[in-house]
């Protein structure tokens, strides 16, 4: 065996039994989940560079997540799998030894791509570039990458990590994100007890057990502690910061849509109207708008929410109004619409979400929506039934379907009960 795997042996045997092998917190995965917003009910999630599997676990056990999670180093792996067996989870974790450069899985496979501390293995652009294809035309990227807090970090600081992985400024690392085909929809620093509690702490009783006289284990030992030493001296120049990153959409001309989302203004209605006329069959579901603007027992200022182009041509529109479940309010979400020539392009998508969170934001919990049974899912919405809601009217029960903003609040069963413009 060569110095160099004797190292990266002994690199590996310091951190066997550590909650995490790099900076991290539950708290920290549960805040960088709710930043990546709503995902289906049961969301498919790739853990790349899981290591011994910490935020595999509480994916599969909070997210109602089946994880494929992906590490090289065996002994990793079999960690997880024992602790998932423990917790009960086996059956939604399924830990893979391969290698993060080539994924053998095929494109559009995943609801969310999970990365805590391990891009820096490909480098930032590269993991951004490889994993993007793995993603669902509505999916996510979650990755942690080190990063500069401070223009002017101290000579110790920069020699360290100019000596491994150069740093960069969260601007460029904004702009190679942006240039990768992304959109930006978080960028949090890890707070600093993430370096601490469940990596660095136990990390260093981990060294003072260890046997310097092993292969490779004396140069593991001091390059782990000078890592934590500069963590505690120079702390403030450096930061893992979170970023919660959405492919853009792919356009026709293989150029990239970014969309711009604003709730609607008394300007817009025309261009709603003729949005919808051109995205149905006949006008009915046009007027269908006009109709419930005009009823203030249905309408709720804040919740017809619009998508622009780059140019600012309006392009698409999702509306949400009054319903009720028996006597208890509801949302109905419909009609939502886009113009041909954007269609299949992320705009609907786009203001859907961005009508939900601000359905959430005015303290809403439970949307309904009579849909495609392979489209709304990716929002998060599963049949009513569950809850034991249905229409008053027979449609299949996979097309009717409901979404809570806040699972901790109690939904009740009932016939549901339409505004008046609806005609049912």
């Amino acid at each position: 065996m060569s110095r160099s795997s004797d190292h990266i042996s002994a690199f590996f045997a310091l951190r066997h039994g550590l909650p995490r092998q790099g900076p991290g917190s539950d708290a920290t995965t549960r805040h960088l989940l709710r930043l990546a917003g709503r995902l289906p009910s049961r969301p498919r999630v790739l853990d790349v560079g899981c290591g011994s599997g910490r935020s595999a676990l509480l994916l599969a056990a909070e997210a109602g997540a089946d994880v494929v999670a992906v590490d090289t180093h065996q002994p990793f792996l079999d960690e997880l799998t024992a602790e998932a067996a423990r917790r009960g989870l086996a059956e939604r974790v399924t830990p893979v030894r391969w290698s993060m450069a080539e994924l053998p899985y095929a494109d559009a496979g995943f609801d969310l791509i999970w990365a805590e501390g391990s891009a820096f293995v490909l480098g930032f652009d590269t993991a951004l570039r490889r994993w993007r294809r793995l993603l669902a035309p509505d999916g996510v990227l979650v990755v942690t990458e080190a990063e500069w807090s401070t223009p002017t970090p101290s000579p110790r600081s920069r020699a360290f990590w100019d000596s491994g992985y150069p740093l960069r400024s969260p601007e460029e690392n904004v702009a190679a994100a942006e240039a990768a085909g992304y959109h930006v929809g978080a960028h949090w620093p890890l707070p600093d007890e993430d370096w601490w509690h469940d990596c660095y702490t136990p990390l260093s009783a981990h060294l003072d057990a260890a046997d310097p006289a092993l292969p490779g284990m004396a140069a593991a030992i001091e390059a782990a502690r000078e890592e934590i030493s500069l963590r505690r001296d120079h702390g403030d120049d450096y930061h893992y910061a979170g970023y919660v990153l959405r492919p853009r959409t792919p356009h026709e001309n293989g150029t990239t849509m970014t969309w711009h989302t604003r709730p609607e203004t008394a300007a817009d209605i025309p261009a709603i109207h003729a949005i919808t006329a051109a995205a149905f069959p006949t006008r009915e579901e046009a007027d269908l708008v006009d109709a419930l603007r005009a009823d203030p027992g249905a309408w709720i200022d804040g919740l017809s929410w619009v998508a622009e182009a780059p140019d600012g041509t309006l392009a698409a529109h999702a509306l949400f109004t009054r319903c009720h479940v028996d006597d208890a309010p509801a949302l109905c979400l419909a009609p939502c619409s886009t113009l041909p020539a954007f269609q299949r392009q992320g705009g609907g998508s786009a203001a859907i979400r961005a009508g939900l969170d601000a359905a959430k934001a005015l303290g809403e919990n439970l949307v309904l929506v009579l849909g495609h049974p392979e489209y709304y899912p990716r929002f998060g919405f599963v049949p009513a039934s569950r809850w034991g809601i249905r229409p008053s009217f027979e449609v299949p029960d996979e097309a009717m379907m409901a979404l809570t903003l806040d699972p901790s609040r109690p939904v009740t069963g009932g016939v549901i009960r339409y505004p008046a413009a609806f005609g049912v």
